[in-house]
């Protein structure tokens, strides 16, 4: 029989979608949103609120800065400080849920970032989306352009916002909630998950 939270033992820890989300936030001091592309606009998703967590968002351009964000939050907490890393994924047509392989890898390059920071006790399903991630490293941009959702936001017109995403890192700097500048990582209230 499996453990009904087989993850966690682990400091760091992987799941997907909004299912993910639930099954890991209650016992993460933060969770990671990794979300590489605009939602496509297919069907409504999901608001969730978010105020009962600590919850970031993590894309292609703040990896290594969400990554030094949570050594930081460990240093000032002065203990192991437990991390959940969610590949938010996108809808279909029909308004389903769907696998998003941009979120995957965008995941999988923040659980590597963070075992370069030495915050590397994984689960073997974190471990696997870092695999991925570093086996695919040089193939990224390509990968995220020609993906499903980039494909769809690019036949709406999108095109800018595909070539944003995968476009250069170290955005500008954001105040969080505290006040206290975060380097660019603010905590999210509330998010929208594919249905």
């Amino acid at each position: 029989m499996i453990a009904a939270e087989p993850q966690q033992k682990y400091q760091v820890r992987f799941d997907v979608g909004l299912v993910g989300f639930q099954a890991l936030a209650g016992q993460a001091d933060v969770v990671i949103l990794a979300d590489a592309l605009p939602p496509t606009g297919y069907a409504q998703g999901i608001p969730t609120p978010l105020a009962a967590h600590q919850v970031i968002r993590a894309d292609l351009g703040t990896v290594e800065r969400v990554a030094e964000w949570v050594l930081d939050r460990q240093a000032e907490k002065g203990d192991r400080f437990a991390v959940a890393v969610i590949a938010v994924g996108e809808r279909r047509n029909d308004g389903t849920a769907r696998f998003a392989v941009e979120d995957f890898l965008v995941a999988g390059a923040v659980i590597d970032a963070l075992a370069g920071l030495g915050i590397d006790h994984v689960s073997p399903e974190a471990a696997a989306a870092a695999a991925s991630f570093t086996g695919l490293r040089q193939a990224l941009r390509h990968l995220v352009t020609a993906s499903e959702t980039a494909l769809a936001l690019v036949a709406d017109g999108r095109q800018a916002e595909v070539a944003a995403a995968v476009g250069a890192p170290d955005r500008a700097t954001v105040e969080s909630d505290a006040g206290r500048e975060s380097a660019g990582i603010p905590l999210l209230r509330e998010f929208t998950f594919p249905a």
